[in-house]
């Protein structure tokens, strides 16, 4: 029989200064061996839950304990760190050495450990993890999913029987993110490791044995994933989503289409497709989102053979751009997609000015970035860019004064540089009387990142780009960002959006480039580039889930036309064909 390893009675935490707790009276009982995955919009109290478990902070009220300890004293707390490892988000954050091997090993020093055990336990814990060979690597020098792994092989040499994964996957590209969902489901299923796993993708959550889903510092929902997502209405009221095959399947099921209830993953959705009958009529094909066409414009940015090199002449000395051409058109909506390390990040710091490179060319309306007496400052008030971590691009005692930067740069009088702030923060949704005054410090995650694109939008560019806008952001926060940018984008902005989700550019973008090893793999529009799916899984990337489903039912004698991967396409091919040309969904 297995025992309680966590058991949480009516556990509460307010932050000092807070007028409410970031967990409130959370009662939940764990099981050894079981692998639990936490939902919940940002600020829903996940993490503090998780820091709690690991006894980084100590309940202000409740019972709470870990492996049978209650982190009641310093002693207490060490023991239940020993037993129950985190890994962060960030795995930056994480790692503190420069040698991966002295990293997975620096747990143990702290413990004490004898160096031959160190030695043999590091062994191990790299292997497990697949990093054996990077043993004597710089961190430094890793993509983000081998820091991620680098992160966990130093919390298994610690052997702990409870593993908390608090958003481990949020800055992952897609197949960095999979080896790291599919290495804990390993450690659990394999090893018997009690797995607690913190996420805003639901396509992770439906593979847990258990969902627990937070709301407001409180348990809202509990149980199987799908008893969960079933009640998909108080799912989504919560601010999350379900599995995409639930959705389509669902609005299969509103046409008439007879599949069962439940249905998570796209092998099982076309299994139960391909079991159903067909029309013998043959389907009439839907348009293809092939035939998206994007209007010729006036160029605005224009790369040329750009080449960048960092820390040439060492032996760290790595190429992040290797001879990459494209062009941007006036009023585009451009997407650069890439697994991680690909180069997406240095090509866009050119973008701007920010970074430059020789051999290469890079021209924004015409005006070449690397020419001698080039007004850069001039060319930064065109071209805007939004960083990946927001926090990074805040620094001023007020959101006001945050905004307010960049026009008073540009020497522009008060009443006009009030008038931008107030135009800027409406555009992002935030009201400039309700967090004008306050610290950008104070914010959640979601509203940094539109502070800090306010804080852009206040210079007036004609082209924004922005990196990874949405990474992080619960399901709510990532539509309503995608919103607000689309919305950007309408109203007559350039765009330009790095992402690792297949979902987001497929929705958003006109055309995309793909960058794999700092070239151009592929370009397109989306349906284009994403007929290459299995070449895209080769360098790290994914299609949408709807993409994955059609390709398998054209491959099991469907007649799925090429190129579609939005939902409503699939679901209008998938009733044509079992229904011999009717209405589409």
């Amino acid at each position: 029989m297995k025992k309680p390893i966590i058991e949480a009675r009516n556990v509460s935490f307010t932050y000092e200064g807070a007028k409410k707790p970031a967990v409130d009276g959370v009662s939940l009982t764990v099981m050894e061996g079981e692998f639990l995955a936490i939902l919940g919009r940002n600020g829903s109290g996940k993490s503090t839950f998780a820091k709690l478990l690991n006894a980084l902070q100590l309940p202000t009220a409740g019972e709470l304990t870990v492996n049978g300890i209650s982190p009641a004293t310093e002693d207490d707390c060490y023991e239940v760190r020993k037993s129950c490892g985190m890994v962060f988000q960030n795995p930056d954050n994480q790692i503190v050495t420069t040698i991966v091997e002295e990293d997975c090993a620096f747990g143990l020093e702290n413990l004490g450990t004898e160096p031959a055990e160190i030695r043999r336990r590091v062994d191990d814990a790299l292997r497990s993890v697949g990093m054996s060979d990077f043993a004597q690597a710089s961190p430094a020098m890793l993509s983000g999913g081998q820091k991620q792994r680098v992160a966990v092989a130093g919390v298994l040499a610690m052997r702990p029987r409870i593993i908390v994964f608090d958003e481990s996957t949020a800055m992952l590209d897609p197949i960095g993110r999979r080896d790291v969902f599919s290495l804990a489901r390993r450690l659990n299923l394999e090893e018997g490791i009690t797995v607690v796993w913190i996420t805003h993708f639901m396509e992770e959550a439906a593979l847990a044995d258990r969902l627990v889903v937070m709301d407001g510092g409180r348990i809202a929902l509990e149980g199987a994933p799908r008893e969960v997502f079933a009640k998909t209405e108080k799912v989504l009221s919560l601010g999350l989503d379900v599995p995409e095959m639930m959705k389509l399947t669902r609005a299969l099921r509103d046409r008439g289409v007879k599949l069962p209830e439940g249905l998570m993953t796209v092998n099982e959705t076309s299994l139960a497709l391909r079991r159903l009958p067909r029309s013998q009529s043959g389907a009439a094909k839907s348009a293809s989102t092939m035939s998206k066409s994007v209007k010729a414009h006036r160029p605005v940015i224009e790369v040329n053979a750009l080449t960048h090199v960092y820390m040439p002449g060492t032996p760290f000395e790595a190429k992040a751009l290797d001879s990459v051409s494209l062009r941007i058109c006036e009023g585009e909506f451009i997407g650069i997609i890439g697994h991680t390390g690909s180069g997406k990040s240095t090509l866009i710091s050119h973008l701007n000015g920010l970074e430059k490179s020789a051999p290469g060319e890079v021209t924004v309306n015409g005006v070449d970035l690397g020419a001698k007496g080039t007004d850069l400052i001039a060319m930064r008030r065109a071209v805007g860019l939004v960083f990946q971590y927001p926090e990074y691009q805040l620094f001023e005692e007020t959101v006001a004064k945050d905004v307010a930067y960049g026009p008073t740069n540009l020497g522009l009088d008060a009443a006009e540089i009030d008038s931008r702030v107030e135009w800027a923060l409406r555009q992002v949704g935030l009201d400039p009387k309700e967090v004008g005054e306050k610290s950008p410090f104070e914010l959640s995650g979601g509203q940094k990142r539109r502070v800090a694109i306010a804080g852009v939008l206040a210079m007036k560019p004609s082209i924004l780009i922005l990196d990874e806008p949405a990474a992080g952001l619960d399901p709510q926060g990532r539509r309503d960002m995608l919103d607000l940018i689309r919305g950007i984008h309408d109203a007559g902005t350039t765009v330009v959006m790095v992402s690792h989700s297949m979902d987001d550019v497929g929705r958003c973008c006109d055309r995309l480039y793909v960058l794999s090893k700092g070239e151009v793999a592929y370009s397109g529009t989306p349906a284009e580039v994403f007929l290459h799916d299995r070449k895209l899984h080769e360098i790290g990337l994914d299609v949408p889930e709807c993409a994955k489903l059609a390709r398998l039912l054209r491959e099991a004698g469907f007649d799925m036309p090429e190129g579609i991967y939005r939902a409503e396409d699939v679901c209008d091919a998938i009733v044509r064909n079992l229904r011999g040309g009717e209405a589409a969904c």
